[in-house]
């Protein structure tokens, strides 16, 4: 009887444990690792396998991603083909619950009301284009809101035991933005309906929630380096307009935009688009206060 007691005790210990467990979350990007870790919390353990300074449709699959997706219990992903290459390494991983259609595999576009989807013929030839539409919308604050409702609501799923404390998570975060955003966006009014330039076409998202101007882009097409002819385009529209700001993401090369600011007298300005991307964009927050507080600082002046 002693015996089946201890023996009883010890699964007790084990199921405890197992509960207590942390759930293993892996993102592509370290802005889906800052809200999975505000709606998360204390649950889950987050890894980013892409760095903030880099262009996530660049992201080198290293044998080191595959090892950390193979004890993953969940992923999540921007999806719309931005972050395309994690799908070889989920198949080198060899991890059947974080495979498309089980619960450990989440594409938080889910519920976003998609920009620049592309109509007709699409070659090779039009650049980088993305079939499912401009994948940056977690530029917009308010889209930040459809990403942790997509997360807490996978969370739940998994952890049915936690479900309130994701979605208690879920309510301030969402307190959070709805007061961060009346504060960015009254930073940004005075600039309502002012045109920007930007090398690459990551804006419309930002541009269209602060009432700015994507009035010309230094990349031809996307992905595609500015040539002198079309550099020399830009030139006449920034002037033309009268465009105060070039916004250029860190990763970037800086001397075409450089080259125009020069003919031009525009700033140009070197933003993160992702979580710890830049010194002080240390979470989604700080990222957002970091894109407004310096395209602000280029409008005024």
């Amino acid at each position: 009887m002693k015996k089946i007691l201890i023996m009883i005790c010890f699964f007790c210990v084990l199921s405890l444990a197992a509960e207590a467990r942390p759930l293993k979350v892996v993102t592509t990007t370290t802005d889906l690792a800052s809200i999975a870790e505000e709606i998360g919390g204390e649950k889950i353990r987050v890894t980013s396998l892409a760095r903030g300074t880099q262009d996530h449709h660049y992201v080198e699959p290293r044998p080191s991603m595959v090892v950390t997706l193979r004890d993953a219990d969940l992923v999540i992903m921007i999806g719309m083909d931005h972050d395309i290459w994690i799908q070889s390494l989920i198949n080198s991983a060899r991890n059947p619950n974080i495979r498309f259609g089980r619960p450990g595999y989440l594409d938080v576009s889910s519920g976003i009301d998609k920009k620049e989807i592309p109509v007709g013929r699409i070659d090779a030839s039009m650049g980088h284009l993305h079939i499912y539409g401009n994948p940056h919308y977690w530029l917009d604050p308010a889209n930040g809101k459809i990403i942790a409702r997509n997360i807490a609501d996978r969370l739940s799923a998994i952890m049915p035991e936690n479900s309130s404390y994701f979605y208690e998570n879920l309510e301030n975060f969402n307190l959070r933005i709805d007061e961060k955003l009346k504060e960015w966006q009254e930073e940004l009014a005075p600039f309502r309906g002012a045109p920007i330039a930007v090398y690459h076409g990551s804006w419309p998202y930002f541009a269209d929630r602060f009432g700015l101007e994507v009035a010309c882009e230094l990349e031809p097409k996307p992905g595609i380096p500015p040539s002198p002819g079309h550099l020399r385009e830009v030139i006449e529209i920034v002037r033309r307009r009268g465009i105060k700001a070039i916004i250029i993401e860190v990763f970037h090369n800086e001397r075409p935009a450089r080259f125009v600011a020069d003919a031009t007298g525009a700033q140009v300005v070197v933003v993160p688009s992702s979580v710890g991307g830049m010194e002080g964009a240390d979470d989604y927050f700080s990222l957002m206060d970091v894109l407004v507080g310096k395209i602000r600082e280029a409008l005024e002046k």
